[in-house]
């Protein structure tokens, strides 16, 4: 029923100015709508809006990801922007914080300034 629809993806923010500063500026996405309750990026033609909430419910696993072509270059980028990525207990993470899948897939995890944990993913045959 929805197979020829367009996806919107939602994260909650507590302050839409502070989360703009991140997903507008550290992350690039271009601002196509703003209002007092959220703000709208285009991100490479799915809508992704950060929806200002007065509690946050913080969810103990990853809310958005990016796919990459090159998942160390993409760390890189955003470790100068002052992004830190997040290394858990008990996972092989390499130097740049990427864990590798069973299936292959190179994956590292980072969170937004609300602690939306966000990732990259390069497949395994990127």
């Amino acid at each position: 029923m929805l197979s020829a629809s367009d996806l919107v993806a939602f994260v909650a923010c507590r302050n839409l100015g502070v989360s703009d500063r991140f997903y507008g500026g550290v992350l690039g996405l271009e601002l196509v709508e703003s209002s007092a309750f959220a703000n709208a990026y285009d991100a490479k033609g799915t809508q992704l809006r950060v929806t200002r909430v007065q509690k946050l419910a913080s969810a103990p696993y990853t809310v958005l990801g990016w796919r990459v072509a090159d998942i160390i270059e993409a760390v890189r980028a955003l470790r100068q922007a002052g992004v830190e990525f997040k290394r858990y207990e008990g996972m092989a993470q390499d130097e740049h914080g990427v864990w590798v899948s069973p299936g292959g897939a190179r994956i590292a995890w980072f969170a937004d300034p609300d602690g939306n944990t966000l990732s990259l993913q390069q497949g395994p045959s990127a």
